[in-house]
């Protein structure tokens, strides 16, 4: 079996309607294809844990549905999917595991329809009674043991006699389930088991890690531990060498199947003589008579192993290490990669030409056409260059009216925006004494280059200031005020023009009527 199923695509077509992008993620996270679940759907559940609008409980429940499936290859990633986030995801998703009841009721699943199913079955098993040990530990001591602080002042190293007593245990058991996974090389022979396994490898280094720690603090403090203390230590010390001889084995595994040795710590166990010591005193604490060691003795084989131990624990920090410079690593080449894609996008982006740009380039070369709302004087010797980017408005272009007070700083202010080789009316100032219309009225024509070349013009008189109650100057695709009847002659009232194609322009509309009588500019 291979590939994503029907039964996986109609599912997450499903979740994509109803818009769950969570349930979507759970869904292609957790598909029938045997491999491990994919690094972009747990990349995005581990960002759906640090969102705070997110419903943690409803990711946690979309996972324990899968559970409920009869692939074991659906329920096994659900599996690795939930350790995942334990491990990489916000600390509230382990919280909310901790606080339920119960989580993974797997103990009697089997698989007997597909191929691989009765042995997969069996590490499913397993590997659900590891997941709920962890949750249950870190609801009796409010913290993930594979992620405390660590080091010579370190939660396990600085923690007080008692305390440290009822929290080892609790690591021996979680550390106990772990073990019990108990896959040969032979056995991880697919990529859904291999993600478990590699998981379950970094947990044991982590959380030995820490057992090693609290089991330095333990021996450092046992010669001034009471009787029934030091025999719980005792104990415990015992079962801590045990599980490092198991551990051992399982990093062997670990080994075979491909894992970087250098990611693989060197286990050195303390020498025999320290737990002959420590089984000496507890008999003298006790009265019983045996071998006894001299002050100096104990206070030397304590410090060789306290020494053979802290060896240990160095070597567990070098995988923390890899893994904190892999993600910096992926972290960078993830940003460089944005940085890449959207310097493309920019370079593809073709930049839209406007009046606006136009204007404000109108000081290089490369850059044409002039402003049709500033109210600066054209200069004489040159006139601003239109281009045809001007005409690529959008139609029934009107431009907008400007107020008397505006338009009475410029001395002949023109309004262009036809095509090449049309006529273009020529406002005058009411100053210039010209007729507007009969056989003075003058048109221009715009040459075949894109210069504009004016009509020839009287000279222009020196601006003069215009009283508050001057009329407004009529512009192009303005109704002037009192236009429809001027000195008792009705005329005719011009009308916006609006340019999609070139066209020709109308006569003039204030050419005067026939029999009419013509009046002057004041």
């Amino acid at each position: 079996m291979s590939g994503q199923s029907i039964t996986d695509r109609i599912a997450a077509a499903q979740h994509s309607m109803t818009g769950s992008s969570i349930s979507k993620a759970v869904c292609k996270a957790t598909t029938h294809e045997v491999s491990g679940p994919k690094k972009k759907h747990l990349d995005y559940l581990i960002h759906c844990t640090n969102e705070m609008n997110v419903s943690v409980p409803q990711l946690a429940d979309t996972l324990f549905e899968r559970t409920a499936n009869s692939s074991w290859v659906v329920v096994f990633k659900a599996l690795i999917t939930t350790h995942h986030l334990m491990m990489y995801g916000n600390e509230r998703f382990t919280q909310y595991l901790a606080s339920r009841n119960t989580l993974f009721n797997l103990n009697n699943f089997l698989d007997k329809g597909a191929l691989q199913g009765y042995d997969m079955s069996t590490f499913i098993r397993r590997y659900s009674r590891y997941l709920n040990e962890k949750a249950l530990s870190y609801r009796l001591v409010a913290v993930d043991f594979t992620k405390m602080k660590r080091g010579i002042d370190g939660v396990m190293r600085t923690m007080n006699t008692e305390k440290l007593i009822k929290t080892l245990p609790i690591i021996q058991n979680q550390l106990d389930a772990l073990l019990d996974f108990q896959a040969n090389p032979n056995e991880l022979t697919n990529g859904v088991i291999n993600a478990a396994f590699m998981l379950l490898f970094k947990d044991s280094i982590r959380l030995f890690a820490a057992y090693n720690e609290g089991v330095i603090n333990l021996l450092e403090k046992y010669f001034d531990m009471k009787k029934n203390q030091c025999k719980d230590a005792l104990d415990i010390y015992k079962k801590f060498l045990y599980r490092m001889t198991k551990l051992s084995e399982f990093l062997k595994v670990a080994e075979q199947v491909g894992i970087d040795q250098g990611d693989i710590p060197d286990l050195t166990q303390a020498p025999s003589s320290l737990l002959e010591a420590l089984e000496q005193h507890l008999a003298s604490l006790e009265g019983k008579k045996g071998k006894e060691f001299s002050a100096d003795s104990r206070a030397n084989t304590l410090s060789s192993a306290v020494s053979s131990l802290s060896s240990t624990g160095m070597s567990f920090s070098r995988m923390d290490e890899k893994e904190k410079q892999q993600a910096l690593e992926e972290e960078q080449a993830r940003l460089q990669a944005l940085k890449d894609q959207r310097l493309k996008e920019i370079g593809m982006q073709t930049p839209s030409a406007s009046p606006s740009t136009q204007s404000m380039g109108s000081t290089n070369n490369h850059s044409s056409g002039m402003d049709l709302f500033t109210t600066t004087t054209p200069s004489t010797n040159s006139m601003p260059n239109l281009t045809s980017d001007l005409f690529d408005l959008q139609p029934a272009f009107i431009p907008a009216v400007q107020s008397t007070p505006a338009i009475s700083n410029a001395n002949n202010l023109q309004f262009g925006g036809t095509p090449a080789k049309k006529p273009d009316m020529q406002w005058t100032q009411p100053g210039e004494k010209k007729l507007t219309g009969g056989t003075n009225w003058q048109s221009k024509t715009m040459s075949s280059t894109t210069a504009w070349s004016p009509a020839p013009m009287p000279p222009a008189p020196a601006p003069m200031a215009f009283p508050m109650t001057t009329p407004q100057v009529p512009v192009y695709g303005m109704v002037p005020p009192q236009m429809g009847q001027m000195g008792g002659v009705p005329v005719m009232t011009p009308q916006p023009m609006m340019y999609n194609q070139p066209v020709l322009r109308p006569t003039n509309p204030f050419a005067p009527i026939p029999g009419a009588q013509r009046f002057m500019s004041v």
